[in-house]
């Protein structure tokens, strides 16, 4: 099937056992799996120091792979952006290496946009996706339409909260030739007013996030409102926020408030329900690919078929 190269630009891997089925699942799906020297590398928190994650992402873009996959996010590749071989890596991709992630990788695709252009893909990490006692069906299917070239797009249906919001607009294509780009909210808000903060006019933002409470996520939404960046795409889509907690002090603010909210300060739509974020069921996404946004009814898709990847 693919050569996969596996490597760890951010966090230690911590969960050995799911590092191993990862490795064991991808062989049994019929994948070559290559581990980087430094897969396995700890420094604290991270998967070696910065000089050795460096190496390791030289080595995926130098490794001929089909895939390079990460083994995890967690942080780590926002203090090394600055010494990351950006062109070795476009290079690769253009020779045929996907390189895909999810998280912490939010940093290294966007920041590899905005120097580059290049594409990227947001998608399944070994460990917390390959690596679950019983991987997601759907994750594995579109990783496979990834790694054999036939991936055309993505769709998802939308709340009825959500058609009840854009019910105004019409069915139909609400984006054409729009960049898809985004990721992670609190890492990709990491990167505002920094030279690998991609400059996006008349895309479509993506977004998700875990362990966030609400509130701190309208507050790093109201950066990027702020900011202008928001009022600059075609339409905003928001993903998987999971893992968070509220309390008695909410007093009924919740993620559907943060969402209401910022529709009452954007004019462009912004969808929700994107299968994407740190949950079992997750599409791959091309980041950096000019997609079209297309809504029927209650029914979204994301479409890149008629892109060259």
């Amino acid at each position: 099937m693919a050569h996969i190269y596996i490597y760890s630009p951010s966090g230690a891997v911590r969960d050995k056992a799911a590092f191993k089925r990862g490795v064991s699942r991808l062989k049994q799906l019929g994948h070559e799996v290559e581990l980087d020297a430094d897969t396995l590398t700890r420094q604290t928190r991270f998967a070696g120091d910065d000089a050795t994650r460096l190496a390791a992402i030289e080595r995926a873009a130098a490794s001929g792979a089909d895939v390079a996959l990460i083994s995890r996010g967690g942080y780590g590749l926002t203090r090394i952006l600055p010494n990351i071989a950006y062109k070795a890596v476009a290079k690769a991709i253009a020779k045929g290496t996907q390189f895909v992630g999810v998280s912490d990788f939010t940093a290294f695709q966007n920041a590899l946009l905005a120097k580059t252009g290049a594409v990227s893909w947001a998608g399944p990490a070994l460990g917390e996706d390959f690596g679950a006692p019983l991987p997601d069906d759907i994750m594995e299917a579109c990783f496979d339409d990834l790694v054999s070239g036939q991936g055309e797009g993505a769709g998802w249906r939308l709340s009825t909260a959500t058609c009840h919001a854009l019910q105004t607009r019409r069915s139909g294509v609400w984006a054409k030739d729009a960049v898809l780009w985004g990721g992670n909210l609190a890492v990709l808000t990491s990167l505002l007013g920094t030279p690998y903060f991609p400059q996006v006019q008349g895309g479509v933002l993506f977004l998700e996030d875990v362990g966030e409470h609400p509130y701190r996520i309208e507050r790093m939404l109201t950066q990027l409102l702020h900011a202008g960046v928001l009022a600059q795409q075609k339409a905003v889509v928001l993903g998987q926020f999971t893992s968070y907690k509220l309390t008695p002090h909410d007093k009924g603010f919740k993620l559907a408030s943060v969402v209401d909210w910022l529709r009452s300060q954007l004019k462009v739509p912004v969808l929700t329900d994107l299968p994407f974020g740190h949950v079992a069921t997750k599409v791959c996404l091309p980041v950096g690919a000019k997609v079209s946004l297309v809504v029927e009814d209650r029914d979204a898709l994301l479409l890149w078929a008629h892109n060259d990847h």
